[in-house]
């Protein structure tokens, strides 16, 4: 293999000496900006927290890191998406400046990220959307002791908001207010109206790559996966996630704490929870919860979210009900707004969500 990769005369035992070189440079930067990073996102002032650690949920280990400036400030859980798609290893920058706002909780749900190590593929059966919808009260049970408040707030992204919706709808009294973004609303109608937006942005934009390729597949449903794909590859072009997405790898390593094992438990993690719960929540509908809840509700979209169209998540919020309720657009944003503009969002966050 050595050979034909490089010099044929080279031999595998002259190959690793090289390979072990590069690799220790590659690891001394890493350990220099893990080092600068945790100096820079890792120490909370006096009043603050910083605490990452497992916690005893639903009968297994799971990962949970809690990061504020003061412990004053309202308690955020975040509900991460994918399924399976851990934000804890790459999100310290992004979400360093939320810390003076809020104490910012993440959580590696049940089979992703380090919950998925330290349980191993053996909890692969209780991966259920009810059983991850009581981990998630829970940990919210659990936060509300640890850090001694009445309430918290959730904050819910993608796949994060099937589960995020339930806990609302669930257990209200533990919850000052449920905020979605990138927010699931029908599984049905998701790639039909995505598909209709799609092609209208592509005819505006001029990119006939994309119109020729969408044209090709037609509108959904669709007899292959590969309609779904041309979807997904077009999506994530126009929303700015195929730049995004693969810096999040870098992050991920250049993280205090971060590691390579830490990128391959989150890509197994992926895989496992794909598995599992796409099956489970593909027809998914909001509106089987119903539409009046006990809780304030309020939406952050990406104005141009191709993914959750941000037509089918206004339509649902204006037929709810709540006690208070709320409904903001990222200019610019797509699907993963709450990422890649999140100064932005956060404005919009601390603007919507009151609970002074």
């Amino acid at each position: 293999m050595a050979a034909a990769l490089g010099d044929p005369g080279a031999s595998p035992a002259r190959a690793r000496p090289e390979f072990g070189s590069e690799y220790k440079k590659f690891d001394d930067l890493l350990s220099l900006l893990r080092a600068r990073n945790t100096k820079q996102y890792a120490v909370a002032p006096r009043n603050g927290i910083y605490e990452e650690k497992y916690v005893a949920i639903g009968g297994t280990e799971q990962w949970v890191t809690i990061h504020g400036s003061n412990r004053d400030n309202p308690v955020l859980l975040f509900l991460h998406g994918g399924p399976g798609d851990v934000t804890n290893p790459w999100t310290f920058v992004l979400f360093g400046r939320w810390q003076k706002h809020f104490t910012v909780v993440q959580w590696d749900q049940r089979g992703a990220g380090k919950t998925l190590r330290k349980t191993g593929p053996g909890v692969a059966p209780t991966i259920t959307v009810d059983r991850m919808v009581q981990d998630g009260i829970e940990l919210s049970e659990y936060l509300c002791a640890r850090l001694l408040k009445p309430k918290i707030i959730i904050l819910a992204h993608s796949f994060g908001s099937i589960l995020g919706i339930h806990m609302a709808r669930t257990s209200p009294e533990t919850y000052h207010a449920y905020v979605g973004t990138g927010q699931v609303v029908d599984g049905s109608k998701n790639y039909t109206v995505a598909y209709g937006e799609l092609l209208k942005f592509a005819h505006t934009a001029g990119n006939q790559e994309a119109v020729d390729d969408l044209t090709h597949v037609g509108p959904p449903p669709y007899s292959s996966g590969l309609g779904y794909a041309v979807q997904r590859k077009w999506s994530n072009a126009f929303e700015g996630a195929d730049e995004f997405l693969p810096g999040t790898i870098g992050l991920s390593l250049a993280a205090p704490g971060g590691s390579i094992q830490g990128v391959n438990d989150a890509a197994d993690g992926e895989e496992l929870s794909a598995e599992r719960l796409v099956p489970q929540t593909q027809n998914f509908r909001a509106t089987d919860l119903g539409l009046d809840f006990s809780v304030p509700m309020f939406f952050i979209q990406g104005a141009g979210d191709f993914t959750t169209p941000t037509a089918l998540v206004r339509s649902y919020y204006e037929s709810l009900s709540a006690p208070r309720k709320g409904f903001a657009t990222i200019p610019n944003g797509g699907h993963f707004s709450v990422f890649i503009r999140s100064d932005r969002f956060l404005a919009e966050l601390v603007r919507l969500v009151d609970v002074r």
